[in-house]
């Protein structure tokens, strides 16, 4: 098209402006040739007058091309559209990454943003270039992509001056790659900390704060990241080039020197650097130069210990860190010595008072005098003789700096070379990633050497940066075969040469160098003479000599000579070498040392360890061998960093600096042009331009511009052809597009214009369709115009004879009213006239009713003083009587004490009755003691009331003598007893007329008295009706309110179950795998170890077990029986001491009492024996005497003792075996209490048994003295032995058997078992009673509470009483419900846990040999030993059943590996086609009924390890198999669902059949390996789920967001270089291809292969939701990272794939299983990305419809949204901003703020209970399984 044709009247363009660059414009008339009129944006109206095409305005890019991704895919290339596409994204979407082609343009946000995260990086890990949204990890992912498809070494450079975040975006890749290529070993994963570690301490001794950035970096680097084969770290590599070093000596104002010295500055006052003599920066002369010695929100000692934490971590020893803050101090110590003249003024000295030197000599240990002699003094050598020079002042101070700077600069290089050596490994290298962070193109107003040597690297990176850029355009003509000519570009190769070539600027500088008086002023001659007028790209500035102008790429520079032969020089004085090098610290002394001679710290390594810097050894002014200049070696380097950098694929990342004032979110354009011009973006924008920027694939192209092409010329098989009709007719010069194989090419500004087609045909399209509308809306008003002319004609007739009806009704009805008006007046007189007479009469009765009233009140008054007259009177009467009744009673009660004290004197002298009165001792002197007190408190009341009478008798004292004085004053009375009988008249006078009255207002009263109570009764009434309606309102409400708060308890008890199990369940993935890892092991194991005898190890299952267990209760047992007693209190002690908890679970109380049995049977021979032999000794006693005498006392005493024990010992039979019952009852669950009740049953027992043995060796013990009594008086008595002999034999016979010290010590211990349960009762008393205080403390709260709420009541209306009652009410039954659920809670617990010790001490007891005959026991034999045949694998133990059954398969124990082979192993799911789903777990579980039966526990614990293993390998080695997998997880559910049916538990066999009853286990509990097999599904679970998703990853994006399903709805816009079909994939990529019905297409594959292995319906619900979670977050995070993506047909495109998936999900009858709700936050996304986004009510229906997005997705779609068609507006930042502020308003600050949904999350799994109906007997082994062996039984 013409420029007249492109300049028409409303054409948008540019023009320039001097404060913002460019500003938009409107063509307000035609071009004509000569001019073109156009209106600013403010309203202003200018003329550019153009004298050729070149000078017209650039035109602007079409609306919806704004604000994209890519620079390349405008249609306009030029600035202002660059400058303004990065203004838009960076301003309004805040999107600070953008990319130019193959640049990465970051503009610095100076704000942290959340988009560096874990999550965002394994969004980006494996995405194409073109596919995400800008981003430094979206160019770290493409360079390790390539590196590892190609094996080829990439490198990122990353430029921009001073403040544009290269380091930071440097540091980002570093990030990526130590994610993304980090190793699973211990080594790498410490690699990767140490390539991180690197960046602390290289910011913190090479970054400092500049006038543009707070963290500049200082030097360059370059960064090598070294990765092996398998793609992962190994090592890294540093170089560094051109340090900055007159930062150490000079900072400009608001600048900082290096961070390292703030940093130890800050811990100046620490007692850690207390010998560095440190002190605030502004002290030192070093680092208060700039005035800004603190950065706002950095605090400098945190960093310092950063710092050292990386030195540690990168092998810097302690000794070695301390040397070098002993150096930096020294360093800021050196700055502050100071030189005086002399007096001479030709020298210089230091002063004496000067304290800085000393302490830089004691730091750097070396001879302060020396150096304090050669600071002001230097050495000339002659060819005869060595003079010595003095130094200026000026000279000291320049030496002084020149010192300081070369030793932080040697310090520098150490610390790098010590980095390098802790990243170098000793593997080999196979690629490696290259990230430089290098200064960017640097012009100020006055340029020195730094600058030049900073813009010669640049001119060095844009011309490697332009020939790759040609480079790469070049490829892409030639592949697609288009024809092209040669683009011309800017190349700087001759400014490159005019400076490094021979005789260029450096050569001559290195020359003037040379010379002895060689100036800067004779250098810039030798440059005006060499190159002036000879170069263009070297001239002279118009008023300078000292000056010249080098004209870079990205503009002319002018360079002031003063100081360029110094600094290229960096001379040294070698005298302060000498004295550094002979320090006394080794570390210094090796730092200055010559190369030959150095140590390790500076000496060249060989390989990767090597110290590469661009600044070499230390030069010395008289030397030859150090004479290379600075410049030689930074052009040196650069020349090996430039062969580096060709012989990688380059990645550029280009940082700008938005503003200088480093505000968050602000664009300064003048700023922005002048870094975009120095980086080389516009260059490669113009080098894009120059050639066909816009390029497009054939079916993009036929689908955005189909609206162009006519049916007729539409070929679907040949879209190339019907691309090239369209092309042809409406663009007719062919120059201005290319055909190539894929795509089609189109020069700059084509695109809009065929944007601009598609535009006007659609505004004609819409134009037609209004004119048909607005036609047929025409029409359709005319006709319902008529209609409603009609209509009105018909109403207004009517309302004319509605109107002529109303007035005859109207005087109808007024001569009615006459006729009421008038009744109503005679009416009204009379009523009045009724109501006189009423008043008159009620005033009459009233009066009469009052006189009435006074009566009857006289008369009341009179009964009242009656009826107290009459009480005194009884009173009195009564009290007379009562004191002469008591005198009686003391008499008589007297007379009786005396009789009673008598008989009790007789009774008191025997013991029985002393016994007797000392029992009740204790508690009459307490009820004395409480008499006595009581007394007291009546006999202080009889003083107070004794007090009071002495009161009243004074004032009866004072009345007395008020008596007097009346008697003195009754003549008075006299007188006025006249006047009294007068008014007494007067007043029965009065009382009759009162009296009247009265009487007529009782009958008043009475009257009203019969209406209240009518009034109350019926108000009864109506309370009672109220109150049974709010009783059942409240009894409604309160069902309610149950209902719902058991229904959130339900759903809070169930979210709390998912997440136990989803915790459980992740714990049993983890036990797999590590299960899994140590069989791994244990393989690798038997392989190594080949020889016999390595071959026995002893494992869980062949370990004996310990004997200290067995011994331990052995001990127990065979304790001798002497201490029987102690025994007995030890049960006792244990039950006190230990508490019933204790006691029911302690087995030692079990074999305690088992112990006292035996005893006490050992106990019983005993005494049977000592009876036969006091039988001998009796029978030839009583041989001798007569017969009368046979028996004797010692004989009855033994017989009626045996009988005793006799008894003793049935009884304690009897309670073992009442104690065995309890607890029998116990573990039945019968009685909680019943073991203790029982033996604190049998305590009581023992106590009366003991007392009565005490009585009864009382009464022994009476019988013995009187038997001596006897003895001695010689008299004999009835019955007893005549035998003294037998005394004098055995004076002890009566205590023979210790019987008197046994009861004794009963006694003792009775009488101590029962102060310990006084003790222990008066504890729970204690305790008891502090819990009624604290109860009666809430009770008094409670009705504070209750009174509270009752006064409120009363004053608020009978309403808010019914509510404020009804909602008491509910808290207090709501408060009680908790409680007594918590007490339910506890009580559960600890019942469970009482069973569960008590099962386990039964165990223990029986697996000790200790026999519990506990009837109904089913735990009798308890099989616990591992099974060596198990591999060490878990075992859980299997508790055997006395139960016989029938049917089952039986094997040989031999037979078992070729069974798990066949079932486990080599078995394939088509062997289960057409048969009985889970087959192979029935035919597992028939065997395991075969060794059930036979009771071989160790075959049992064999094949279930057997078959848990074969699970776990065949799973793990197959795991890409999704139809195995299915096949296992089936068998496995199987398996673990017979072992529940058939276990025999009522809870699981109550769905049984009477045949599945009988087939039931009858030896084993496998209850333990059902969890096992649980575990072990869940396991296999989520590898069907792992498997699942590798199938449908890369599908779900193309699928779901990529593909157009929808006809005629296209999402795509023009695209730039970066299209999706760059990177790595190609056009021929099958994932391109993928639609949403491929996805169907797989999910009915995976239900498919579910229902035929037999799923359960339960678990394939459960899967399907975990896939569609899989979906809906795969295609949230890659939507929200995809601008391409958001946008109004994208979200019709996202909705019609969404009702295609849950289309599926209703055909397959999965919509209840969960899977449709987590598609909820895709449907929103489409939602949102349809709503209108315009007003405040917009905002409302976003914040109500996007509850299951956060904030942070919302908010990123709505900046990411972008039109796709012209008529489409964008979303303003001020809409986004009101949206932001209300959704955090109405959701809160504690949201968690995420932007990607979290893909590893996993549902809890859960396998419901499915029993089979199958029975057993009935299933048969096909033949091809080769189960031979097996026999049915």
């Amino acid at each position: 098209m013409t420029s007249k044709e492109l300049y028409t009247k409303d054409a948008r363009v540019w023009v320039r402006d001097p404060e913002e660059v460019w500003v938009g414009a409107v063509v307000t008339k035609d071009y004509n040739g000569k001019e073109v009129t156009v209106q600013l944006e403010d309203g202003t109206e200018k003329t550019i007058v153009t004298k050729k095409e070149t000078d017209l305005p650039p035109l602007r890019n079409p609306e919806i091309l704004v604000g994209e991704n890519d620079l390349t895919a405008l249609s306009y290339l030029h600035e202002p559209a660059v400058l303004y596409n990065l203004k838009m994204r960076f301003i309004n979407s805040q999107a600070i990454y953008t990319y130019c082609g193959i640049v990465l343009v970051a503009i610095n946000p100076y704000e942290e943003l959340p988009i560096y995260g874990n999550d965002i990086i394994h969004a980006y890990s494996g995405q194409n270039m073109g596919d995400m949204d800008p981003h430094v990890y979206a160019i770290a992912e493409e360079a390790y992509s390539q590196m590892c498809k190609f094996e080829s070494n990439q490198s990122i450079i990353v430029t921009g001056e001073s403040g544009a975040g290269k380091t930071v975006s440097a540091k980002y890749a570093m990030r990526y790659f130590a994610a993304v290529g980090g190793g699973s070993g211990e080594s790498e994963t410490q690699m990767e900390k140490k390539v991180l570690a690197s960046n602390p301490i290289m910011e913190a001794i090479g970054n400092a704060k500049t006038i543009r950035n707070d963290n500049s970096s200082r030097f360059g680097k370059f960064i090598e990241i070294g990765f092996n084969r398998q793609n992962t770290i190994i090592g890294a590599n540093m170089r560094t080039y051109l340090l900055e070093k007159s930062r150490v000596v000079f900072q400009a104002a608001e600048e900082r020197n290096y961070h390292i010295f703030y940093q130890l500055c800050a811990c100046y006052d620490s007692p850690e650097y207390k010998d560095l003599a440190l002190n605030h920066p502004d002290y030192f002369y070093y680092t208060n130069q700039g005035e800004s010695p603190v950065i706002d929100g950095v605090d400098d000692a945190d960093l310092l210990d950063d710092t050292k934490e990386a030195f540690t971590l990168l092998g810097i020893s302690e000794p070695e860190q301390a040397m070098i803050f002993r150096i930096l101090a020294a360093i800021l110590h050196f700055g502050n010595v100071d030189f005086i003249e002399t007096e001479n003024q030709e020298g210089s000295k230091i002063a004496p008072e000067d304290e800085s030197l000393p302490v830089v000599a004691g730091l750097l240990g070396i001879d302060g005098g020396q150096m304090k002699k050669w600071l002001c003094n230097r050495k000339i050598a002659t060819v005869n003789e060595v003079m010595v020079k003095p130094l200026t002042k000026t000279q000291a101070f320049h030496a002084r700096d020149a010192l300081a700077k070369h030793i932080y600069a040697q310090i520098f290089n150490w610390i790098v070379g010590k980095i390098n050596k802790a990243l170098h490994t000793s593997v080999k290298q196979h690629s490696f990633i290259g990230v430089l962070d290098i200064y960017g193109f640097e012009m100020f107003e006055v340029n020195s050497f730094e600058q030049f040597c900073i813009n010669y690297a640049n001119e060095k990176l844009q011309q490697q940066f332009t020939q790759h850029v040609f480079k790469l355009e070049q490829e892409e003509y030639v592949r697609e075969q288009i024809e092209w000519s040669f683009i011309e570009y800017y190349d700087n190769q001759p400014c490159i040469d005019l400076i490094e070539h021979k005789l260029g600027i450096l050569d001559l500088l290195d020359e003037e160098c040379k010379m002895p008086k060689g100036s800067d002023a004779n250098w810039c001659q030798k440059l005006y003479e060499k190159h002036l007028d000879k170069s263009k790209h070297f001239s002279k500035p118009r008023m300078s000599r000292t000056a010249f102008i080098v004209h870079h790429f990205a503009d002319n520079v002018e360079y002031q000579v003063s100081g360029f032969l110094e600094k290229n020089r960096d001379l040294v004085i070698e005298d302060h070498f000498n004295i550094l090098k002979a320090s006394q610290f080794e570390f210094v002394a090796a730092l200055f040392r010559d190369e030959d001679k150095s140590s390790d710290y500076h000496k060249p390594r060989s390989g990767r360890g090597s110290i590469r810097s661009a600044s070499g050894p230390p030069l010395k002014s008289g030397s030859k061998k150090h004479k290379q200049s600075v410049g030689s070696q930074f052009r040196e380097s650069l020349t090996k960093l430039m062969t580096t950098l060709n012989a990688t694929t380059p990645h550029y990342i280009r940082c700008v600096k938005p503003n200088d004032l480093k505000q968050a979110f602000m664009f300064e354009p003048k700023r922005g042009v002048e870094q975009l011009r120095a980086c080389g973006v516009l260059e490669t924008i113009r080098i894009s331009s120059a050639g066909y920027p816009s390029r497009w694939s054939y079916p993009e192209f036929f689908t955005r511009y189909r609206v162009l092409m006519q049916q007729k010329h539409i070929d679907k098989k040949n879209i190339k052809h019907t691309c090239e009709f369209v092309l042809n007719k409406y663009v007719k010069d062919p120059d201005k597009y290319q055909f190539g194989k894929t795509k089609i090419f189109f020069r700059a500004g084509q695109v809009a214009y065929l944007e601009k087609l598609r535009a006007d045909k659609l505004r004609d399209c819409c134009i037609l369709m209004q004119k048909r509308v607005r036609g047929w809306v025409a029409k359709r008003k005319y006709v319902k115009l008529k209609r409603s002319a009609i209509l009105l004609q018909c109403q207004i007739r009517g309302v004319l004879a509605r109107r002529l009806a109303r007035h005859l009704k109207e005087t109808r009805c007024a001569i009615r009213i006459q006729k009421t008006w008038r009744c109503y007046i005679q009416h009204k007189r009379y009523n009045r006239l009724r109501d006189f007479a009423l008043a008159v009469q009620s005033h009459v009765r009233g009066r009469t009713a009052r006189n009435r009233f006074q009566e009857l009140v006289r008369h009341s008054k009179a009964v009242i003083i009656q009826k107290h007259a009459r009480g005194f009177l009884a009173r009195k009467w009564y009290a007379l009587k009562r004191k002469q009744i008591i005198l009686v009673q003391c008499c008589i009660r007297r007379q009786r004490a005396k009789k009673e004290l008598k008989q009790l004197k007789i009774e008191a002298r025997s013991v029985e009755h002393y016994k007797k009165l000392t029992r009740g001792m204790e508690n009459k002197v307490i009820t004395l003691q409480q008499k006595l007190d009581e007394i007291n408190k009546e006999n202080k009341k009889a003083k107070e009331q004794e007090g009071k009478l002495h009161d009243l008798e004074a004032q009866v004292k004072v009345l007395k003598v008020a008596e007097v004085k009346a008697k003195q004053s009754s003549n008075k009375v006299v007188d006025l007893e006249d006047e009294m009988t007068k008014l007494r008249r007067e007043l029965e006078e009065t009382k009759r007329e009162k009296a009247s009255l009265e009487e007529h207002m009782s009958a008043y009263k009475k009257e009203q008295k019969e209406i209240v109570e009518i009034l109350k009764e019926e108000n009864g009434m109506l309370k009672e009706s109220l109150q049974q309606a709010d009783t059942k309102v409240h009894l409604l409400e309160e069902l309610q309110k149950d209902k719902e708060h058991k229904d959130m308890e339900n759903q809070q008890l169930r979210k709390d179950y998912e997440q136990e199990r989803g915790h459980h369940q992740k714990l049993v993935n983890d036990y797999s795998r590590l299960e899994q890892r140590y069989e791994n092991l244990q393989e690798e194991l038997r392989l190594i170890t080949s020889s016999p005898a390595l071959k026995h190890r002893r494992t869980p299952s062949n370990v004996s077990f310990d004997p200290k267990a067995e011994m331990a209760l052995d001990a127990l047992l065979l304790q001798p029986t002497s201490n029987s007693t102690s025994d007995t209190s030890d049960i006792d002690r244990d039950i006190l001491d230990q508490g019933d908890e204790k006691v029911s679970m302690d087995s030692s109380v079990f074999a305690k009492l088992q112990k006292r049995v035996r005893e006490l049977e050992t106990e019983n021979k005993r005494l049977l024996n000592d009876l036969e032999g006091l039988e001998t000794p009796m029978s030839s006693r009583s041989r001798s005497s007569s017969t009368t005498d046979t028996t004797t006392d010692t004989e009855l005493a033994s017989t009626s003792k045996l009988k005793s024990y006799e008894e003793e010992n049935h009884k304690l039979r009897q309670e073992v075996l009442k104690l065995k019952e309890a607890f029998l009852a116990f573990e039945q669950n019968k009685d909680q209490d019943a073991p203790i009740r029982t033996l604190l049953n049998q305590v009581n027992v023992l106590n009366e048994e003991n007392e009565k043995h005490r009585r009864e060796v009382i009464n022994l013990k009476s019988k013995l003295a009187n038997t001596k009594r006897d003895r001695q008086t010689g008299g004999v008595s009835i019955g007893v032995c005549t035998d003294h002999n037998l005394f004098k034999k055995d004076p002890e016979l009566m205590n023979e058997d210790g019987e008197l010290q046994i009861a004794f010590l009963t006694q003792r211990q009775t009488i101590q078992l029962l102060e310990k349960q006084l003790q222990a009762e008066k504890k729970n008393f204690s305790i008891q009673e502090n819990e009624l205080k604290e109860e009666l403390e809430r009770l008094q709260k409670d009705n504070y509470r209750q009174q509270k709420i009752i006064a409120q009541n009363l004053q608020s209306t009978p309403e808010a009483k019914t509510s404020a009652t009804l909602q008491h009410e509910i808290n207090r039954l709501t408060n009680e419900n908790l409680e007594l659920k918590e007490q339910m809670e506890v009580y559960e617990k600890e019942t469970k846990k009482l069973k569960k010790q008590l099962k386990l001490a039964a165990r223990r007891l029986q697996t000790k040999g200790v026999e519990l005959d506990i009837p109904g026991d089913t735990s009798a034999g308890l099989i616990g030993s591992p099974d060596p045949r198990s591999g060490g694998a878990f075992s859980p133990s299997i508790q055997r059943k006395d139960h016989v059954f029938m049917g089952m398969f039986a094997y040989k124990a031999e037979d078992e590996p070729r069974l798990v082979k066949c079932l486990i192993t080599d078995f394939r799911p088509k062997q289960a086609e057409g048969l009985l789903p889970g087959l192979p777990a029935y035919v597992i579980f028939m065997c395991l009924r075969h060794a059930d039966y036979t009771n071989d526990d160790m075959k049992v614990k064999s094949l279930l390890s057997g078959v848990v293993n074969g699970i776990k390998k065949s799973t793990k080695k197959r795991s890409d198999d999704f139809e195995i997998i299915t096949c296992f997880l089936v068998n496995t559910c199987r398996l673990m669902h017979n072992l529940k049916q058939y276990s025999g538990e009522d809870n699981f066999s109550s769905q049984n059949t009477k045949k599945q009853n009988e087939h039931c286990l009858r030896n084993f509990d496998l209850s333990e390996y059902r969890q096992v097999m649980n575990d072990l599904a869940v396991h296999i679970y989520q590898g069907l789920i792992k498997c699942m998703e590798k199938k449908l990853s890369s599908m779900i994006v193309p699928g779901m967001l990529e593909h157009e399903g929808v006809a005629m709805v296209m999402g795509n816009k023009p695209m730039g270089l970066r299209s999706r079909t760059t990177s790595i994939s190609g056009e021929d990529d099958p994932v391109r291809k993928v639609t949403i019905d491929t996805i169907t297409k797989q999910l009915n594959i995976f239900l498919a292969v579910m229902h035929s292995q037999g799923l359960d319906p339960q678990i394939v619900t459960q899967v399907f939701r975990q896939v569609f979670y899989l979906i809906t977050a795969s295609t949230l995070n890659n939507l929200v990272l995809r601008k391409d993506m958001c946008n109004w047909p994208k979200g019709m495109q996202i909705r019609y794939n969404l009702s295609e998936l849950e289309e599926w999900l209703r055909s397959n009858r999965l919509m209840e299983s969960g899977a449709s709700e987590t598609l909820e936050p895709l449907v929103q996304v489409s939602q949102l990305l349809q709503v209108s986004k315009k007003t405040e009510q917009d905002i409302e229906s976003i914040c109500e419809l996007c509850t299951k997005l956060s904030t942070q997705q919302i908010i990123k779609i709505l900046n990411l949204y972008t039109p796709v068609n012209e008529y489409e507006v964008r979303v303003e930042a001020s809409f986004v901003r009101k949206v932001q502020e209300t959704l955090r308003k109405n959701r809160g600050e504690t949201e968690p703020q995420k932007l990607l949904m979290d893909t590893k999350f996993s549902f809890p799994v859960t396998f419901p209970y499915n029993p089979s109906s199958v029975e057993l007997d009935s299933i048969a082994v096909p033949d091809p399984w080769d189960l031979k062996f097996l026999e049915k039984v």
